[in-house]
C-alpha cells in the first residue's frame, strides 16, 4: 500500500512539472516606481501570487490618475524603496513581518500587509484585518518517499511535539505499515503565517510548542523546491490553495513550485476536492482559514481619498471582492460569500 500511494504521488509530481512548463503568474514585484498616492503592500508568501494578478488586473481597470494597486513579494532582494518618497525597509518575509512593517510605517510607506492569520495576541487593535478568500493548510511529504498519503491530527501533534519521531510510530493509518525510519519535520521562519496557524490547527485551538527533533533549517513556505524536501523522510506545513494554483493553475515560478513535495489529507480529508479545487470539506475543519490584508484603522474608517482607495480594492463593495473571484480561483483560493468578503476583525 505505502508503495502504491508512493507511485501516485510520483505520477502527480510527474504532471505537475509536465503542467507548469512554461506557467508562469502576473510579474512578482513592481516593475515600475509605485507613485506616493497608490496602494502598496507587503508580507504574506501564501498569498503574494494571487496579490500579482490582483495588481495587473486592476490596474489595467483604472484611470491612470486612481491610485494603483502593488505589491512586493516576500523574498527577494532587501531593502526595498516600496514607493516614490518612501523610506527604504528590510523586506518583510511573512504575515507577521508585514504587520509588524505596516505598524512601524506609514502610508508613505506601507498601506496593507498581506496575511495569511488571523489577528493574534500581539497585533495592536488599531491592525484591521479584511478577508478576502478561504484557505486550508494541510502538510506535504516527498512525492516518492516514507510519509502516508494520510496523518491524523494526533499524528501531525506527536510529530510536532516529538512524541512520535518514526514513521514506524504510526499505527493508525489504513493499510501503511511505516519503515523503520527518522521523521524530518520542517516549519516555515517565525514570521510565518501558516507556520502559526498550521502549529495552533495540530493542536486543536491551542497553538503547540515545537519539540527538538523539528529540524531548526526553516524553507521558505509553500515552495517544495528547496534540496531539503528531496529526502524521503521529510513533512512540512503547506498551504492547499497555494498548492492548488501551483499544480492545477499552472502558477509558478523556479522556486514558487511544489517541487519534491506532494500535499496530504489529514483526519482521511483531502484538502483537494474531485475538480482539483479547495474542498469545502477540509475547510470547513480546524484547517480552513480565511485570508487577509491588512490595514490601519483610522485610515480604513477615514473620509479622505486614502480612505476611498483602500476600500474601492478591499471593502465589501471593492474590486477584491465585485471582480476578483477568477483571479481568487485560479490561484487556488475559494471567493468568500457576499458579506464575508471585505469583513473586518481586531484584536
Amino acid at each position: 500500500m505505502r508503495h502504491t500511494a508512493a507511485k501516485l504521488f510520483a505520477t502527480l509530481a510527474i504532471a505537475t512539472s509536465l503542467a507548469t512548463v512554461a506557467a508562469g503568474q502576473a510579474s512578482a514585484d513592481p516593475t515600475v516606481t509605485p507613485a506616493a498616492q497608490d496602494i502598496v503592500g507587503v508580507g504574506s508568501d501564501t498569498t503574494q501570487a494571487v496579490f500579482n494578478q490582483f495588481s495587473a488586473d486592476y490596474n489595467a481597470t483604472i484611470p491612470s490618475t486612481t491610485p494603483h494597486l502593488y505589491s512586493w513579494d516576500a523574498t527577494g532582494t532587501s531593502p526595498i524603496t516600496t514607493k516614490t518618497g518612501a523610506t527604504s525597509i528590510a523586506r518583510p518575509n511573512g504575515s507577521s513581518a508585514g504587520v509588524a512593517a505596516l505598524n512601524a510605517n506609514t502610508s508613505s510607506t506601507v498601506d496593507f500587509a498581506r496575511s495569511s492569520r488571523a489577528p493574534q495576541t500581539g497585533d495592536l487593535s488599531t491592525d484591521i484585518f479584511v478577508a478576502f478568500a478561504k484557505d486550508g493548510v494541510s502538510w506535504a511529504g516527498n512525492s516518492t518517499g516514507n510519509a502516508p498519503a494520510n496523518l491524523s491530527t494526533a499524528d501531525l501533534a506527536g510529530i510536532y511535539t516529538c512524541s512520535i519521531t518514526n514513521w514506524n510510530q504510526i499505527t493508525d493509518v489504513t493499510g501503511y505499515t511505516g519503515p523503520n525510519a527518522t521523521i524530518k519535520a520542517y516549519l516555515p521562519q517565525l514570521s510565518s503565517g501558516t507556520r502559526a496557524f498550521f502549529l495552533k490547527a495540530i493542536g486543536g485551538g491551542t497553538t503547540v510548542t515545537p519539540g527538538a527533533c523539528v529540524q531548526a533549517y526553516t524553507p521558505e513556505e509553500n515552495e517544495g523546491t528547496d534540496a531539503v524536501f528531496t529526502d524521503a523522510n521529510v513533512i512540512y506545513p503547506y498551504s492547499a490553495a497555494h498548492y492548488i494554483g501551483q499544480v492545477y493553475g499552472g502558477h509558478t515560478t523556479t522556486t514558487d513550485a511544489p517541487g519534491s513535495l506532494s500535499i496530504r489529507s489529514v483526519d482521511t480529508i483531502s484538502p483537494i476536492s474531485a475538480t482539483n479545487t479547495l474542498n469545502p470539506s477540509f475547510t470547513s475543519t480546524n484547517y480552513g482559514r480565511n485570508v487577509y490584508n491588512v490595514v490601519r484603522n483610522a485610515e480604513w474608517t477615514g473620509t479622505d481619498s486614502h480612505a476611498a482607495a483602500l476600500k474601492a480594492i478591499f471593502g465589501s463593495t471593492g474590486w477584491i471582492c465585485k471582480s476578483g473571484a477568477a483571479d481568487i480561483k485560479s490561484y487556488g483560493f475559494l471567493p468568500l460569500p457576499l458579506g464575508a468578503c471585505g469583513s473586518t476583525t481586531h484584536i
